[in-house]
């Protein structure tokens, strides 16, 4: 029991996917718990007093809270020579993976939560404009790359191929198709989900990210 691992989730959450995508790379069993983030268990505030968020690893009784540095807690506490390492090893290229990924997170992310948020209109226009200018930066860094990092799947790619299930749904949402404005960044995402069964199982169905998008929408009160 002292090394038991658990994962505080929400199954819709790209955060949480990419912990998943990261445990399952790495070979190692996890207990996962689903928390209602409308009801949140007492185990998740005790956890994450400070945020009151997911996901949260619980390992050997202790918490990891934030998806990224949970991700780099995992790369370096199971590493198995069957399992290469997500992280880079060379310094600059491991400097320049978390500057992406913090990346995807400040400018992807978070235009993501606008075009949720927003009442169809100019706000949501300006969201989904900062989106797709987020997402051809993404490209150019890919370039004719397999991977983020060079010929093998690691930390920048599971970082945002966890947003992939919510493609459908933003697409359908402001009307736009993200095939015709990054076709690169689509075959990557295809080539993850063909290559990695990690990211293939971890990854929620799209229709059903859909309904969950309408969801929020309708609870926020903007549809």
């Amino acid at each position: 029991m002292a090394d038991e691992v658990v994962l505080l989730n929400t199954w819709a959450s790209p955060f949480g996917i990419r912990v998943r995508i990261a445990l399952d790379e790495k070979s190692v069993e996890y207990q996962y718990r689903e928390e209602n983030l409308q009801d949140k268990s007492p185990l998740l505030l005790q956890m994450n007093p400070i945020h009151k968020k997911i996901p949260v690893l619980i390992h050997k009784g202790k918490p990891i809270c934030e998806s990224l540095a949970i991700v780099q807690y995992i790369d370096e506490t199971w590493k198995d020579d069957k399992a290469p390492p997500l992280l880079p090893s060379d310094p600059y290229q491991r400097a320049q993976a978390r500057f992406w990924a913090d990346y995807i997170d400040n400018k992807v992310f978070s235009s993501v939560g606008g075009i949720l948020r927003s009442p169809k209109g100019e706000e949501q226009e300006k969201a989904k404009k900062e989106f797709i200018e987020g997402l051809k930066v993404l490209e150019e860094e890919l370039g004719d790359k397999a991977y983020f990092g060079g010929d093998n799947f690691g930390f920048l790619d599971l970082s945002f191929v966890a947003l992939y299930s919510w493609f459908y749904a933003l697409e359908t949402l402001v009307n736009f198709s993200l095939e015709a404005e990054c076709p690169k960044l689509i075959e990557w995402a295809k080539r993850c989900i063909e290559k990695k069964e990690t990211v293939a199982k971890s990854l929620p169905d799209s229709l059903k990210m859909y309904d969950y998008a309408l969801q929020i929408r309708k609870r926020l009160g903007v549809d």
